[in-house]
């Protein structure tokens, strides 16, 4: 029997002075999120990225005491810099009960063009998953950059950057201090910091 489709749970975060349009997949079960919001895993390391990126204390965004991440000093820290969140996904099937991208099948890809009209700043689009770049890959004809580097596209006639930074998952194999210098130029690049 087929898995069901799932819908996508959360609004796109898009302030209207967004520069950056960051895209993942899509949300891991709602059984492991700690907070309504993206990246919601507790064991998922953007939040610690951006803590580590914007106030040099990896643990800024995190709130111990819950068991959660500092939702509304994150999406306050995203409308003040200008960053855009949503995912490529807008339905799923998971294919086994977890979180992994690899067992993600996309039903319903989101209509980027659409989620750029309501950001007219933005040039720059960073995806943070190999499943997020599949996506969006396949659907623009841009090749992938090479990590931590960009690729220049257009969609809808507007002219666009792709940048390749290392996966927000624990699992992947990097340090989180050099994922967060990666994420540091990206945002020196884009003019965010």
């Amino acid at each position: 029997m087929d898995a069901p489709i799932e819908q996508h749970p959360l609004e796109p975060f898009l302030p209207p002075q967004a520069r950056l349009l960051m895209l993942g997949s899509f949300p891991p079960p709602r059984r492991r999120w700690c907070m309504d919001f993206f990246y919601p895993n507790r064991t998922n390391q953007m939040w610690l990225i951006f803590g580590a990126v914007f106030y040099g204390d990896n643990q800024r965004l995190v709130d111990d005491a819950h068991k959660t991440f500092r939702q509304a000093d994150i999406e306050a820290l995203l409308r003040e810099r200008g960053i855009a969140i949503y995912d490529t996904a807008t339905a799923v099937r998971r294919l086994s009960g977890n979180a992994s991208d690899k067992d993600l099948l996309i039903v319903e890809k989101t209509d980027i063009a659409a989620l750029l009209e309501r950001i007219p700043l933005c040039r720059d689009i960073v995806c943070t998953g190999q499943k997020s770049f599949s996506a969006l890959t396949e659907a623009y004809g841009v090749s992938v950059p090479e990590m931590g580097g960009h690729n220049e596209f257009t969609i809808a006639g507007r002219p666009m950057r792709l940048w390749r930074m290392p996966s927000s998952s624990r699992a992947y194999p990097m340090p989180l201090q050099e994922k967060a210098d990666h994420y540091s130029r990206l945002m020196q690049a884009v003019g965010i910091m």
